[in-house]
């Protein structure tokens, strides 16, 4: 899988990259990350990437050349990307599925806005997706770059050591995860389920299973309108709901 991301704070991402899963794949060649310096294509002296905006206003806004021109490097040296995405507050919400549309590709292009934004002509010219992690405001597409790359890498084979980890997290079947606990049995006044002690697999394994569900109930129940629930499951839910007085 390849990635390159554009930026014009190529340590703050290369850091990011430094450490846990991500940085496993880079290390063992499963992952390919390339991050390019947005100022290495300007295209004047001073390196500049940035301008007014036309109609006035506050801020500066990305000029379009030198990412254009980074787009046509990275197709030159690394061939045509599969997805070139622009990072920016109006685009449609990074979730889990868009995880795995964009893990199935083989390129994908990160383009960083920062500042007031990004001249609207890159849209039209270079990009195909356009993404954001959520309805706040951050400084720059950096982090947003950094988290994008975590979750596809997560799914493609040989980045996570046991690939159970990636079928059970939160979100990968629309239900988040069931909670988890490990040594001591006790602390602060509270016990371990007894379910986990045990030692009876298929206990637990329903166990977590409906767990999951009831969590998901109580913080994120609009998820479960579009889970991928097997009958299982969905009795489950039933039984959750009645206990509750839901249904």
């Amino acid at each position: 899988m390849k990635f390159d991301i554009v930026t014009i704070f190529p340590r703050m991402v290369e850091a990011g990259l430094a450490e846990g899963v991500v940085s496993r794949g880079i290390e063992c060649g499963v992952l390919d990350v390339r991050v390019h310096d947005l100022r290495g294509f300007a295209v004047d002296r001073h390196r500049s990437v940035d301008d007014e905006p036309y109609g006035g206003g506050p801020g500066m806004v990305m000029k379009p050349e030198p990412l254009v021109r980074a787009v046509e490097d990275i197709r030159r040296r690394r061939g045509k990307a599969d997805a070139v995405v622009l990072l920016s507050p109006q685009g449609r919400m990074f979730t889990q599925a868009e995880a795995v549309r964009l893990g199935a590709l083989g390129h994908v292009v990160l383009l960083c806005g920062r500042y007031e934004g990004i001249d609207d002509r890159v849209r039209a010219l270079v990009a195909t997706d356009e993404l954001s992690i959520g309805d706040y405001v951050l400084s720059g597409g950096e982090l947003p770059a950094l988290v994008i790359v975590d979750a596809i890498s997560r799914l493609v084979p040989g980045v996570v050591g046991d690939s159970r980890s990636v079928e059970e997290d939160s979100f990968s079947r629309g239900v988040l995860d069931y909670p988890h606990y490990t040594r001591p049995s006790e602390f602060g006044g509270c016990r371990v389920p007894e379910v986990l002690l045990s030692g009876h697999h298929e206990d637990v394994r329903r166990w977590r299973r409906k767990t999951a569900l009831l969590r998901t109930l109580e913080h994120r129940p609009a998820l479960l309108d579009t889970a991928e629930l097997d009958d299982e499951q969905r009795a489950m839910l039933d039984e959750l709901r009645k206990e509750r007085g839901l249904s």
